[in-house]
């Protein structure tokens, strides 16, 4: 099978160095969060949690956030909540949704969480940017 027109092998070579990348990032990302006895889409329900810029997220938008089905996050969600890491609270607008809260617990483990891949960012960042580069240039 001949591969796609307009790619040629330095492409190839370019994303894979950025995938590469990319990779070593969410290898460090998933580490940190097991260090803290947490699965890396609970730490990115936290975090899209506590970054979301419109308030509280209810169900859906942490749904849309992750990229993930609405089921799966009320599985999610029934998880951290059942360890002390989030709440779920009445939505000030609609009675029948709630809207969900890191508990103080769950601050503090995002807190170090995201304060280790901050360092990590500014680490591997660069690595990262200069890959992202060649791609688009």
């Amino acid at each position: 099978m001949s591969p796609p027109q307009g790619l040629t092998d330095a492409d190839y070579q370019r994303l894979a160095e950025f995938r590469c990348a990319l990779r070593k990032f969410l290898y460090f990302s998933e580490q940190a969060a097991a260090a803290e006895d947490l699965t890396p889409q609970q730490y990115q329900a936290m975090l899209a949690i506590r970054g979301s810029s419109s308030g509280p997220p209810n169900v859906s938008i942490l749904a849309d956030h992750l990229c993930l089905k609405h089921n799966t996050v009320v599985e999610l969600i029934q998880r951290l909540e059942k360890s002390g890491l989030i709440q779920k609270t009445p939505s000030p607008d609609d009675g029948r949704a709630v809207v969900l809260e890191l508990t103080g617990e769950g601050l503090r483990r995002l807190d170090r969480l995201a304060l280790s891949h901050a360092a990590e960012l500014k680490h591997i960042g660069p690595e990262i940017l200069k890959r992202l580069s060649k791609i688009s240039s």
